[in-house]
């Protein structure tokens, strides 16, 4: 369903040289496996043995044990659905070979042997094992083993078909650490998912760098990487294994197990595949790199008669808010090389023009970051905070609270204060077009909005100025801008942050007592609700005209806006993600109207950005023409 792939990674408790009990073990867990719909149950090197067996390997009665244990595995999955990877040594003339076994349907659809042997400090696996490039030159034809009467192809250039174009590739522990892993040829030759059935020890700071380790490859192959590591029971003669299993995508983790040693256990995940074939498709480099190193001579072998993907999502963790990261520390991280982005991209601006900022300030959010900008743009250069101009401009919708805190945070940053009201030259403009002012439509607030912009560009062709602008990314998303008004500027600070982001990163400046004499008014500022301010205040004073009321909450809208422009999703998967992600704070008549809202300011509001001032990127997507995005201006649907 919608493109996701659930993946289980298994590990048993291991019973040294006890296949019986190891196969009963293994049975059970693809048996919950599969309850759970998944379409891949991935399990540890070596666990129809054990890993740690040693000298036993050598002993022809537990080589013979394991293939009646696997015999029975692949009678397990006769009925299920769910495709079945597990380890064993094999015997291919005369010589050893540390195996993963592919078993789905009642058949044992392949053995793909393990081709980095470690022999170093507390390994000596080549004692007992081969590597894959000792198999016998079968003049290029596939190299077949007898398993109980059935012959099964060995090899490692092996790319399985599950259908549906979901493929998968199998590498066996040490693989993943070699320079080149095999993963990467099995990527590039069509591989979504990479399997790593593995025997890692734990020593210390192991787990996060196998973590890292990981998540890179499945960055560095666009593909998903499931690596399931034995556990707890094997010998621990001289080491401890910790049972350590990690699901990434494209250089995410999606899943770990949480015990710092562990067995006993299954975890799942859903891997969104469409994502991945996305990036494939978008980024060529993968494309180029396959066709310079001949990929594409895999043998295609069918990882089952039929499949049928009956993932619900239930196992995909889909972030509600995905340009915040949950993690504290992360986002404060990430909220501190933003503002750092943004100001230095501002400072080679500024330093190329020999300028100073010019900027509107509202007492609202974005302006109030991109004040923080300017005034440590011109702090970095060396330059007193005077060379900052800002100018609030009061008008019909303007409260005593913005306007006080628009006020009191240039005082507080010592930046050049200019008040210019606007009023009496709006109610001229209004006269010279015969617009009646009590007639409250687009044209009595753009008015304001264009007004303000003439006001900016004059005052910084008076101070030898550059005009900063203000607009976020959301705002440009949707359109919630007057074109050649707030639309338009010399330098956008604030043009690839999403709205969501931007109370962060003022609270960022404020943990990181940057501006320590503005703490308290920038608090106060990201309490103040959204409002361009453009219709009059309430009986009250205060704000009337709250955005999120008119074009719908920005959590939706930055949510539907990463999945169109990050990842190119269909109306109807944003949906079904949204629904998942938000559903314990919109019933789904209100994420479906906002999304239809979202969809149709999207498409008929390109014009405007069409022609974006210049502006720092700082994430992962931004909207200029000249960057993540490019689209008719003229689009009939986005469908």
């Amino acid at each position: 369903m919608y493109g996701f792939l659930r993946v289980a990674c298994a590990v048993p408790d291991a019973y040294v040289s006890d296949v019986e009990k190891n196969t009963a073990q293994i049975t059970e867990y693809l048996k919950k496996a599969a309850e759970n719909k998944a379409d891949l149950a991935v399990f540890p090197e070596l666990c129809l043995t054990g890993y740690t067996c040693a000298d036993l390997f050598f002993r022809p009665s537990l080589v013979n044990a394991a293939y009646d244990g696997l015999a029975k595995i692949a009678k397990a999955t006769e009925n299920i659905n769910t495709v079945c990877l597990v380890g064993l040594p094999v015997r291919v003339d005369e010589q050893l070979y540390n195996c993963a076994a592919v078993v789905s349907q009642g058949k044992i659809r392949a053995i793909v042997p393990k081709t980095y042997i470690p022999t170093y400090n507390e390994f000596y696996e080549k004692r007992w094992f081969s590597s894959s490039f000792d198999l016998p030159d079968n003049g290029g034809k596939t190299v077949y083993v007898n398993i109980n009467g059935e012959d099964v192809p060995v090899g490692t250039g092996f790319v399985f078909d599950m259908g549906q174009n979901v493929k998968f590739g199998v590498e066996i522990c040490e693989d993943l650490w070699a320079p080149v892993p095999p993963s990467s040829a099995l990527a590039l030759s069509g591989a979504l998912l990479v399997a790593n059935l593995s025997a890692s020890n734990e020593t210390i700071a192991k787990r996060s760098y196998r973590r890292s380790i990981v998540a890179h490859q499945s960055a560095a192959c666009l593909c998903a990487y499931a690596y399931a590591s034995a556990g707890r029971r094997e010998s621990t003669t001289d080491l401890i294994f910790s049972g350590h299993s990690v699901i990434a995508s494209n250089g995410n983790v999606l899943c770990e197990n949480t015990d710092y040693i562990d067995s006993g256990y299954v975890i799942y995940s859903d891997i969104d595949l469409d994502m991945l074939r996305h990036e494939r498709a978008k980024l060529k480099t993968f494309k180029d790199c396959a066709k310079i190193q001949g990929a594409y001579a895999h043998e295609i072998i069918k990882a089952c008669d039929s499949h049928e993907f009956l993932s619900d999502a239930s196992f995909a963790k889909v972030n509600k808010l995905p340009f915040v990261p949950d993690v504290k520390t992360e986002r404060r991280e990430r909220c501190a090389n933003i503002f750092d982005m943004q100001v230095y991209g501002l400072l080679k601006r500024l330093e190329i023009t020999h300028s100073k900022p010019v900027i509107g300030v509202s007492g609202g959010l974005d302006s109030t970051l991109a004040l923080l900008v300017c005034a440590m743009a011109v702090k970095k250069a060396g330059k007193p905070a005077s060379d900052v101009v800002g100018v609030t401009m009061p008008c019909f919708g303007t409260t005593d609270r913005t306007y006080d805190n628009s006020v009191k945070l240039m005082k507080a940053l010592g930046v050049t204060l200019k008040v210019i009201p606007i009023k009496d030259a709006v109610r001229q403009h209004f006269s010279d077009i015969g617009h009646d002012e009590g007639v409250h439509d687009l044209t009595y607030e753009n008015s304001q909005a264009r007004e303000r912009t003439q006001v900016l560009m004059d005052v910084a062709g008076e101070v030898g100025g550059l005009v900063v602008g203000t607009g976020d990314l959301s705002e440009l998303a949707l359109g919630w801008c007057t074109y050649n008004a707030d639309h338009m500027s010399m330098y956008g600070v604030n043009a690839s942050i999403p709205k969501t982001l931007i109370r962060w990163l003022i609270d960022s400046v404020c943990e990181n007592n940057l501006f320590p004499e503005a703490t308290d008014v920038l608090r106060d500022v990201m309490d103040t609700p959204i409002s361009p301010e453009l219709l009059p205040p309430d009986e009250n004073g205060k704000i009337a005209q709250k955005t999120e009321d008119v074009v719908g909450p920005y959590a939706l809208h930055d949510f539907f806006l990463y999945y169109t422009v990050r990842f190119g999703m269909d109306k109807d998967k944003i949906l079904f993600l949204a629904k998942k992600a938000f559903e314990k704070d919109f019933d789904e008549q209100t994420v479906v109207k906002w999304l239809d809202v979202f969809m149709r300011r999207f498409r008929t509001q390109q014009f405007k950005r069409s022609c974006l001032p210049d502006g720092v990127k700082v994430g992962s997507i931004c909207l200029s023409p000249r960057g993540d995005w490019r689209m008719p201006s003229d689009a009939d649907a986005i469908i």
